[in-house]
């Protein structure tokens, strides 16, 4: 597996740092630890510059130094460019299967604006993305595991979700749990507001709940599946409806979740440009970690 760390001079890519050594990988897994100086921000002097790339180069050596310690070979990376289009495009080019960023957190106005490295690397990567927070509260030991939430709608996207989380290592002791958040879907006929708006009647609308929570019911159970049959103990989840983005946060804030993981249905375009999707929604408001999974296109 081919880790890229795109890392800054702020405490919160020391976070992603650790957050990587302290996790186990499997076998023959590498790191990359990339900078990449804004190419807006360097001066035009000269020596200034050059004293820029010596500190990108420090940085870099001993995050990498820290992560061979802890038994992960890695290698470094210093490039020129934006960082909002530079990390997805360097992701690619060195054929990363993850890209870890870093995130200034999700609290008050600040996450609800566009533009961030982190937002703008997990819109334009072409592989699986996660955004490191650190969400463990003071004076609770990281021996004890991560708490993972694992989400899925039952489609092909959040399938290869469960097999990436599956299909790696965890620290012992960790936790996952499966949800399953299906919306109630109302039929768009009756939502066209033609006339006066339309409500659908209580047994309409009690139909329509449990249509959905049996949607849910069949997309917990293959994912359950997959993480037993792998050896990954998981926690009894119930299947809920609602909405996804809302049920998701709350359930990972009540749990006291370290690390969220969806699949990403990977849209393209205009899509990818627009907000709303559940993934992006879950990734900027999380008060925690978040990977974004999307299946690695095949190597030529």
């Amino acid at each position: 597996m081919k880790l890229l760390l795109a890392i800054d001079f702020s405490q919160f890519s020391s976070k992603v740092i650790d957050a990587i050594a302290a996790r186990p990988w499997p076998a023959k897994s590498e790191a990359c630890i990339l900078h990449v100086l804004d190419w807006q921000e360097l001066p035009m002097n000269a020596a200034v510059r050059q004293e820029m790339k010596e500190s990108a180069k420090r940085l870099v050596m001993s995050a990498c130094t820290k992560l061979s310690n802890s038994g992960l070979p890695a290698t470094t990376a210093i490039i020129e460019g934006h960082p909002r289009t530079a990390i997805a495009d360097y992701a690619k080019e060195w054929g990363a299967d993850f890209v870890f960023v870093g995130s200034r957190g999700a609290g008050g106005v600040a996450r609800f604006l566009l533009g961030s490295v982190a937002q703008a690397t997990l819109r334009r990567s072409p592989c699986s993305v996660e955004i490191v927070r650190e969400a463990r509260e003071q004076g609770v030991p990281a021996s004890r595991g991560l708490k993972m939430l694992l989400a899925t709608d039952g489609s092909a996207c959040s399938m290869a979700a469960i097999r990436s989380v599956a299909q790696r290592p965890w620290p012992a002791g960790s936790q996952i749990r499966v949800v399953s958040v299906i919306p109630v879907i109302v039929p768009l006929a009756q939502t066209v507001a033609i006339a006066p708006t339309y409500y659908p009647s209580s047994v309409l609308y009690d139909e329509l709940v449990e249509i959905s929570r049996e949607r849910a019911e069949s997309a917990v159970v293959p994912a359950q599946e997959i993480l037993r049959d792998a050896g990954i103990p998981v926690e009894p989840e119930f299947p809920l409806v609602g909405d996804p983005r809302e049920i998701i946060l709350d359930e990972a804030k009540n749990w006291g979740t370290d690390l969220i993981v969806l699949g990403s249905h990977g849209h393209r375009g205009i899509d990818r440009l627009m907000l709303g999707s559940v993934s992006e929604s879950v990734a900027i408001h999380a008060h925690c970690s978040v990977e974004v999974i999307r299946e690695a296109a095949p190597r030529a």
